[in-house]
């Protein structure tokens, strides 16, 4: 009997070509799921993803789903898998879910973090997952500028070229910039996000911090709808994805 199996997977994107499976033998997060499910179960197996993370780009909580006849209970997968996964992809949890469930269809919650390392000097093991700046961050006014973002916009200037969307309309529920230390912490929270979107805001908080573009102007740049008036694409080596929190599960 079918039954569709859903998953949290942890994994450091360093290594990969993105979450999708790219054309030729290019590592990807979504090839080495496949690959897994299928020794496991026998059958063809292609997952399907909730969010489709760039190269570099890591994740604590993304979600895949996919549909199986194997007589594995949905929470044993985890297990399993995880004896077949590589130590850079780790499955947080698994469980079985209705056969209805599209993880990019359903309404949820998704929470991004981009984290800078704020120093004089690099440290090693921030390499992969941190930005490295060395200048002087006034992050009060990163804090400032965030706030712009938080409610319902039309994100088309923070928006990289090549995006295929029926709208670039998008709700942003929460932005918090805290420093610990010499880390700078980026946390944005939102139903959904354009592609580089949050990197887009990441390098545009980054020029406000640096001095380059007075906080008060956020909220004028974002109206503008003009990608020219936002700031950089950070690194994708800062960004990953915290977690995804459906309506329609009670987790």
């Amino acid at each position: 009997m079918m039954k569709r199996v859903m998953l949290r997977v942890a994994y450091e994107g360093t290594r990969y070509h993105g979450w999708q499976i790219q054309p030729g033998d290019m590592a990807t997060i979504e090839g080495m799921l496949n690959q897994a499910i299928s020794g496991l179960t026998g059958e063809e197996i292609q997952v399907i993803g909730a969010s489709r993370t760039d190269a570099g780009v890591h994740a604590l909580g993304n979600v895949a789903v996919f549909d199986t006849e194997s007589r594995i209970p949905g929470e044993k997968f985890s297990y399993a898998l995880n004896q077949r996964l590589p130590e850079d992809i780790v499955v947080q949890e698994s469980r079985e879910v209705s056969e209805e469930f599209h993880p990019r269809y359903e309404k949820c919650r998704k929470t991004y973090e981009y984290t800078i390392l704020n120093r004089r000097f690099p440290l090693p093991e921030y390499r992969n997952t941190a930005m490295f700046f060395y200048g002087g961050l006034d992050v009060e006014k990163m804090r400032q500028a965030g706030r712009a973002f938080v409610g319902e916009w039309d994100f088309a200037g923070f928006c990289s070229a090549g995006a295929q969307v029926q709208t670039t309309v998008r709700r942003i529920y929460d932005l918090q910039v805290e420093r610990g230390g010499d880390i700078v912490r980026i946390r944005v929270e939102g139903n959904g996000f354009l592609y580089n979107m949050v990197r887009i805001i990441a390098g545009t908080l980054l020029e406000v911090g640096k001095g380059k573009i007075p906080p008060e102007r956020m909220g004028e740049i974002i109206a503008s709808r003009d990608r020219a008036q936002a700031g950089p694409t950070a690194p994708a080596k800062g960004l990953r994805l915290l977690e995804i929190r459906y309506d329609a599960l009670s987790c």
